[in-house]
């Protein structure tokens, strides 16, 4: 059926959960073998290969089909891993349906966005659809910052947050009136 249709890219998320030493892991490492012989795509398999993916006959036989690619998340303080972190944000919130979000109004939050999910995607891709889903609810129709802090993340976002000394609230007041004339 992949052929058929034409499909250019298969992704495989999760994979250090298959286990090869169990009839059902061997069962769906000889899947993903035979579609990966017999589908001219490209697969990208995602998860963390040193749990056992690739021990054994049939780990070996998964290693000679690909390249590992290490990750990491992106960071943020060169210009450059800037920009690459703003154009995933706006990538993010381009799809967005909202009556009164403008692209880009999550720009002027880049940096807080990025202290906030430690630079991963996946806890990114979490707190705009929440901090959405939240502008809609409640009739605003767009994200505001608000939105962002209400959103409670995963926890490896939560626990490497740090919201860093809060602003106190200014004690002065101001009082209008007239200059007297001179």
């Amino acid at each position: 059926m992949l052929r058929k249709v034409g499909c250019s890219l298969v992704l495989v998320d999760e994979v250090h959960r298959l286990d090869l030493n169990t009839r059902s892991g061997a069962n769906a490492s000889d899947h993903l073998k035979y579609l990966f012989d017999s589908v001219p795509a490209t697969f990208v398999y995602a998860g963390l290969p040193e749990h056992g993916l690739f021990s054994g006959m049939r780990g070996r036989q998964i290693a000679g089909r690909f390249k590992t690619v290490h990750t990491a998340p992106f960071g943020y303080g060169l210009k450059t891993q800037r920009e690459h972190w703003d154009k995933l944000i706006v990538s993010m919130e381009e799809p967005l349906r909202l009556h009164r979000h403008r692209p880009g109004m999550l720009l002027e939050h880049a940096h807080y966005l990025h202290r906030r999910t430690g630079g991963m995607i996946g806890s990114l891709d979490q707190l705009i659809h929440d901090a959405a889903n939240d502008a809609i609810a409640d009739g605003t129709e767009k994200i505001a910052k608000k939105h962002l802090n209400e959103v409670l993340l995963d926890t490896a976002a939560e626990q490497q947050y740090d919201p860093g000394p809060q602003p106190r609230a200014s004690t002065t007041t101001k009082v209008a009136g007239r200059r007297p004339r001179s």
